[in-house]
């Protein structure tokens, strides 16, 4: 990226804080009120003083174990489901029906049925974060495996290669654009629910710790919380992207757009003064 770019994203992110601490340090009171929210200063003070503590750094490392550990092993089945469904009509007919019903459900609405279900509230958060991440990651899976040319899968067969090498030398190769998409929503998906879920039925974690400071009504460290939420999001869909691009890294890349009717007109050097007459080929004895 060009250091254009970079500056043009940070001055984005500059005037946003500064229309923040505005709106918020004149107690604007138009429609949206302002005067109640914190200023940018309160929330980088409370920020500040939260770092220095030990129960912000253990929340965050509820909150990334939890992730961790529901997206992994949504991504490992719902790839495995994904390609099975594409590719099996037994998967197809005995999973997708299933599937199709429980995919409208919001995770977060399984916090009751993860209540009954298992044991304790820490394997029902990381339930509710694989179930928000899963069905992303299936659906991706099973259109980017059967939007596959099958001349690949054809010529695999002709030279001899079985069904093991057709899945990993032509399927999951093919499908792997499809599957990081699928991994990139899966994650924020994941991260609204790990949260949501940390609220309802956390005793610790970001989401806990940002509704607690809501209840005694300590605004700034729940803005505290939802930067927190926000960098941890951001930071994790970032690793997911570069890892995409890493294990695509031999597919051919569309090219770079190119420059306006302006630019190449300023870039074009300047016409000669007589045109050179072009040279008329020799003929042929």
């Amino acid at each position: 990226m060009s250091a254009g770019r970079w500056v043009i994203r940070a001055a984005s992110l500059a005037a946003a804080l500064g229309l923040w601490q505005l709106l918020t340090s004149l107690d604007v009171e138009l429609w949206l009120r302002f005067g109640q929210f914190p200023t940018v200063g309160e929330v980088a003070s409370a920020f500040g003083d939260r770092l220095g503590t030990a129960p912000y750094w253990q929340d965050l490392g509820y909150s990334l174990r939890r992730i961790v550990i529901g997206f992994l092993l949504a991504a490992v089945l719902g790839v495995a489901a994904g390609t099975a469904i594409a590719r099996s009509r037994w998967a197809a007919d005995l999973l997708g029906p299933l599937m199709e019903v429980a995919r409208p459900i919001p995770a977060i609405a399984l916090v009751p049925v993860a209540i009954l279900l298992l044991p304790s509230n820490e394997q029902g958060i990381v339930f509710i974060t694989f179930t928000a991440a899963f069905f992303p990651v299936l659906v991706s899976t099973r259109h980017a495996v059967r939007a596959l040319t099958p001349v690949w899968e054809e010529a695999v067969l002709t030279m001899g290669g079985g069904r093991l090498r057709v899945l990993f030398s032509v399927v999951l190769p093919g499908a792997l654009p499809g599957i990081f998409g699928g991994l990139s929503v899966g994650i924020g998906v994941a991260w609204i629910c790990v949260i949501s879920a940390e609220m309802i039925s956390g005793e610790y974690g970001v989401g806990y710790r940002t509704w607690q400071d809501y209840t005694v009504v300590d605004y700034p460290g729940v803005f505290v919380g939802m930067v927190t939420i926000g960098a941890l999001g951001w930071l994790t869909s970032t690793a997911v992207e570069f890892l995409g691009r890493r294990a695509t890294a031999w597919l051919p890349r569309p090219p770079e757009r190119a420059p306006s009717r302006a630019v190449r007109r300023a870039a074009a050097p300047p016409a000669a003064s007589s045109p050179v007459p072009a040279l008329e080929k020799e003929p042929v004895s």
